[in-house]
């Protein structure tokens, strides 16, 4: 069940599978010290975990489910933002190699925000 209206399900999964890969390419290009790999370790787990929840809420037993499967997405995927922003403003990664992927980041936030509040208005 997905309330996704610019795209079906298995293409808005391909988006954020696609996400999370680049999410791991990201992680992989970071410096190798202390600081890097603890930011780093937490950006790879929320950006890989925004596909995975979002897969969960296509199997919702309900709308209520659903709802709170996608609620998790959005947190994952807004958590994600604010790793990639602490690696720009600390300095282990140039924000220009970022700006893409924060900017896939908050489109695919954005869509899930409007698909939670489509099936809010729904139930």
């Amino acid at each position: 069940m997905s309330y996704l209206a610019s795209m079906d399900a298995d293409e808005f999964k391909n988006r954020t599978k696609t996400f999370a890969i680049r999410v791991i390419r990201l992680v992989e290009a970071l410096p190798t010290n202390q600081t890097a790999k603890v930011i780093g370790n937490q950006l790879l787990r929320c950006g890989t975990s925004v596909g995975a929840n979002y897969r969960a809420s296509c199997r919702a037993k309900s709308p209520a489910d659903f709802i709170a499967k996608m609620a998790i997405v959005e947190e994952e995927c807004d958590e994600s933002i604010y790793w990639m922003e602490l690696i720009a403003e600390a300095g282990l990664m140039n924000e220009k190699r970022l700006t893409d992927l924060k900017n896939e980041a908050n489109e695919i936030l954005s869509m899930v925000v409007a698909s939670i509040k489509t099936a809010r208005s729904r139930k």
